[in-house]
């Protein structure tokens, strides 16, 4: 579930939409450059399985230096969590389209100007399910995903209350889904919202979701006003 708050351009309902990028670009070299890095790893490993000829004890060492480097310069998860809500926009650090995230695809999304929002995407081994295809669960989490972004493109944004899913067939792997999301009603604080990942424009897995027009609080410093 995104948080509607991060995703919302800067327009108004039923103005022409001038902004249509909904997903955070890089901005940060050496970040995103890292995490780029950890997504090739996280596929690399997962190729080379227990049959590789690789010396996965010195991979092993060499990856745990790595962590233990990044985790003595954090600073604590608390600021942590703040920075990552501070200011308005776009967030980096969603699994779905994050470019912060190691394990975001990513996926890149654009509002339309019939109210639609979508964007394309090709899932690797990391997010396998069924031989070849593509986790039930993961399409779930990208359709989620893609809904509450929706919803912030068409002015109305909430919470996920109600999220339904029809598997049409397997979704594939290393081919390109198009994945698509559209808010269809709103009555008070409820919000109706459908999707669909397809390929070739063929339905994969489709979605209803009903929001419920309610945020949660961003983390804080105890000192913030």
């Amino acid at each position: 579930m995104t948080d509607p708050s991060t995703q919302r351009p800067d327009v108004v309902r039923g103005e022409t939409r001038k902004l249509n990028v909904l997903t955070a670009k890089p901005n940060n070299d050496g970040v995103d450059s890292a995490v780029a890095a950890a997504r090739r790893v996280i596929e690399a490993l997962l190729h080379a399985g227990d049959r590789t000829s690789a010396e996965m004890g010195a991979i092993a060492s060499q990856l745990t230096a790595v962590a233990d480097h990044l985790v003595e310069h954090a600073g604590s998860v608390d600021d942590r969590l703040v920075d990552m809500w501070a200011g308005e926009g776009v967030t980096r650090h969603d699994p779905i389209t994050g470019p912060e995230n190691a394990i975001a695809p990513p996926l890149s999304l654009e509002g339309r100007e019939d109210g639609s929002i979508g964007g394309v995407v090709t899932l690797g081994l990391p997010y396998q399910g069924p031989p070849g295809h593509v986790h039930g669960g993961v399409s779930s989490m990208l359709l989620d995903h893609v809904l509450g972004v929706a919803n912030a493109w068409a002015g109305d944004s909430g919470m996920t209350k109600v999220l339904t899913l029809t598997y049409h067939r397997p979704t594939p792997l290393f081919r390109e889904l198009e994945i698509t999301g559209r808010q269809t009603q709103v009555d008070g604080r409820k919000i109706w919202t459908t999707g669909e990942i397809t390929v070739d424009g063929d339905p994969c897995v489709s979605a209803e979701g009903l929001f419920i027009n309610a945020q949660v609080a961003r983390p804080r410093h105890p000192d913030t006003p």
